[in-house]
Order: structure tokens, then C-alpha cells, then sequence
């Protein structure tokens, strides 16, 4: 399997100032390998949202350095970052944001009609695909508003995956399932680094469930306490 350096952060930075300047980040350095099911763990309001959202590249208020895929991306410009964390870059948060009115296939062919790199009918199979893989095949013409929250969740999964990003990034995804599609979501990212070595860093407040990660990265006021190396 290869190792590759997927995600790298270098001496990460955060500042807020409202109403006085707080860092809420503090020399943050990590690297993530492909195919790691990496956790990120802490109290609440530790930072491990705002670091996601950096990692994410959609907060680009920081100092220090992040590479994604051996690509610096500070200084890069809005559109070049919009671009890489549609293609690179698959996300699943504790709401789905699913749209209602659009069906399941439509959901998660959205990603790859906006990367516009294959054709409608393509990019339609490849969707079918992954609901199969998901176990949610039969859903795949049924609008969004009529699912269960758990297969709302499968189908963000898919949504996800469907531009085969290099990371997926998570936050909270389990949040709002109960125990049995917790069970469900975990399963499916365990198989996921498993059989496909797709690399995942989940920030989560579930203790069982950063537990089964394959690395787990603790959190506490701002810091990198352990990084599960």
C-alpha cells in the first residue's frame, strides 16, 4: 500500500479577534499518509472544527503552511482552491445538506457535473455505483426529503466519494444517528480506507468511535496534544 503524504500542516496558526484577539490555534504540525483513518478528538471549543475548516482550505485566515497532495495551498487564489477541494476533497458534516427537491442520483452526481470531467451519463453510472456499494441502490430515484437520517448520511457518503477525492474529511458525521447508524456510517469508512485505501480525517466527539480509528489526534485548547504516532 502506498504511504504517500496526503495532508501535511506546518506550524498552523488561528487567531479571532472579536472582541479582542484570542488564539484559538497554536502551532499545529501533522501529517496525514494515504490510507489512514485518522480521528480528531477534544472537549468542545478546543479548535478542532476551526483546524477542519483550514484543513478544508475554506478558511484560508491563518498562518503557518498546508499541502494537500504536495500542493502548498496558502496563497492560492478563492476560485484555484474552489476547484481543488471539489476534485480532491470530499466532505460529509453532521447535516447532510442534502438538496429536497433533487433525488438521491442527482444529490450525489452534483460534485462531478460542477468538475464537468465526464459525461452526464458517466458521471450517472458512477453514481450507481456507489449507492450499490453503499447499499442504497433501490433509493437512487427517490427525493432527498423522503429519506431516513441514516440514509441521508449513506447518500452524503456517496455524494463525497463520487469525484474519488484523495481525503475525506468529516465533521461530526455521526452526530446526529443513533447507535445503529453510527454502526452503519463507521462501517462504511472502515471498509472504505480497507479495501479501497481512500484516507479519511474525521473530527468527532465519540469516544467508541475515534477508539476503532486507525489514529487518533487529541486536542486541548488549541494544541496538539497527541497525535496518535
Amino acid at each position: 500500500m502506498s504511504t504517500s503524504i496526503v495532508l501535511q500542516a506546518k506550524g498552523i496558526n488561528k487567531f479571532f479577534s472579536d472582541p479582542v484577539p484570542q488564539q484559538v490555534l497554536k502551532d499545529i504540525h501533522f501529517t496525514i499518509t494515504s490510507g489512514e483513518f485518522v480521528s480528531v478528538v477534544g472537549k468542545s471549543g478546543c479548535g478542532k472544527s476551526t483546524l477542519l475548516y483550514i484543513l478544508s482550505t475554506m478558511d484560508t485566515d491563518y498562518t503557518g503552511e498546508l499541502f494537500l497532495d504536495g500542493e502548498k495551498m496558502s496563497n492560492q487564489s478563492e476560485s484555484t482552491l474552489a476547484a481543488i477541494r471539489n476534485k480532491k476533497i470530499g466532505f460529509v458534516f453532521q447535516f447532510h445538506y442534502l438538496l429536497n427537491e433533487f433525488t438521491v442520483l442527482e444529490n450525489v452526481s452534483l460534485p462531478a457535473y460542477k468538475l464537468n470531467a465526464l459525461p452526464k451519463e458517466a458521471i450517472h453510472d458512477k453514481a450507481i455505483q456507489l449507492l450499490k456499494k453503499l447499499g442504497i441502490e433501490h433509493l437512487a430515484l427517490k427525493r432527498a426529503n423522503l429519506l431516513s437520517g441514516g440514509e441521508k448520511q449513506r447518500v452524503a457518503i456517496a455524494r463525497a466519494m463520487i469525484n474519488d477525492p484523495i481525503i475525506i474529511m468529516g465533521d461530526e458525521p455521526t452526530g446526529n444517528l443513533d447507535k445503529k447508524n453510527t454502526a452503519i456510517v463507521f462501517d462504511i469508512f472502515k471498509e472504505l480506507t480497507m479495501e479501497f485505501q481512500q484516507t479519511l480525517l474525521i473530527v468527532t466527539h465519540d469516544d467508541a468511535f475515534a477508539r476503532n480509528t486507525s489514529r487518533t489526534i487529541v486536542m486541548d485548547d488549541g494544541k496538539i496534544v497527541e497525535s496518535g504516532l
